[in-house]
């Protein structure tokens, strides 16, 4: 009887965000590059949740190839989420328009007027990062349909806030579109937490990192399985004239490196051996590939390793289902004695 209480409260909790995703559980994947590709995303799906595929740098072909290989694995919904910056941003989202993909999720900045208006023009669901209270109000005027809160527990690249404080912040004033909390999430209990909230579900990242169905070497898994919770830490920007985006990471060789880099490109600018644009470029072009190389060939040490603070959590390769499983069993047993 208990944990029928439970499931109902979570049932009703978020209602609102399994409707507007069309899901059994208001749980999105989030949108990790190399990682949240087809059988990840499919898998997600299957699995009750919502499976968002990265774009990242893809071509317009190439993410159109996505698609269609992550439909032959799932009937479920599912969403693609597009940065931004792509310069083929438009052609993106016409080859979403073109597979009738029913979510869009624009990340990476605040989304141009245009692209909103490119994906509400077919009818899809827009969903939009917002890091602040007044930002999300914006967005929602704009026509937004749905916005995810992100805070700085999270893996990749990071705000300055933390994900209680932005919930604290916004849940209570965003009323006319669903919210999902994203950042640090690795249990139910939390998921519970921020739908009493006024969240209408949840976003992770890392926790699916591990999955078996994620194609991420397996050296990469290990990494992420022995890993704590300190070891997630943010990237540093050595001088405040060459500015550096923080990203959450777990630390390795090129963690240093980086920092080794940082300190040369400032050393040879103020030795007036480099300008300061071709420094900046510098230092913006060090992680390119890391990723890659770190999530697909393996390289632990000289890869980016990125990981939320959640990353503690994960403590061995599961089944997509399993964890998701897992996250509601979580979830509902928390709400049952409330």
């Amino acid at each position: 009887m208990t944990d029928q209480r439970g499931r109902a409260r979570l049932d009703e909790l978020w209602r609102r965000g399994c409707e507007f995703l069309g899901t059994r559980h208001a749980i999105l994947g989030g949108a990790m590059t190399w990682v949240s590709e087809r059988n990840l995303v499919s898998s997600i799906s299957n699995a009750g949740g919502f499976g968002v595929i990265a774009c990242g740098s893809m071509s317009p072909d190439l993410l159109d190839m996505e698609i269609r290989a992550t439909r032959a694995l799932t009937d479920q919904p599912f969403g693609v989420n597009l940065i931004t910056m792509h310069p083929d941003l438009e052609d993106l989202i016409a080859v979403c328009r073109e597979r009738e993909v029913g979510h869009v999720v624009l990340a990476g900045g605040l989304p141009p007027g245009k692209a909103i208006d490119a994906v509400k023009a077919y009818g899809a669901r827009l969903i939009c990062f917002t890091p602040a209270l007044g930002l999300a109000k914006k967005l929602v005027r704009s026509g937004v349909d749905a916005l995810v809160i992100e805070g700085s527990e999270a893996g990749g690249h990071i705000g300055p806030v933390s994900t209680a404080v932005l919930a604290q912040e916004i849940l209570p004033h965003i009323r006319d579109v669903p919210v999902f909390v994203a950042g640090g999430i690795g249990r139910g209990e939390a998921i519970a937490m921020y739908l009493e909230l006024g969240a209408s579900g949840v976003q992770l990242g890392t926790r699916f990192v591990c999955a078996t169905e994620s194609i991420a070497h397996p050296a990469f898994k290990k990494a992420f399985i022995r890993a704590n919770a300190r070891d997630a830490m943010p990237s540093v920007q050595v001088d405040k004239r060459f500015p550096v985006i923080p990203v959450r990471a777990l630390a390795n060789a090129a963690t240093e490196a980086f920092m080794d880099t940082q300190r040369e490109l400032v050393a040879r600018f103020q030795a007036g051996q480099i300008d300061q644009q071709a420094a900046q470029l510098e230092i913006e072009h060090f992680w390119a590939g890391a990723l890659r190389r770190a999530v697909i060939e393996g390289d632990v040490e000289h890869g980016s390793l990125m990981a939320g603070q959640s990353v503690g959590m994960v403590t061995a390769e599961q089944p997509t289902a399993d964890i998701i499983a897992e996250l509601v069993d979580q979830a509902a047993a928390a709400l049952a004695g409330r």
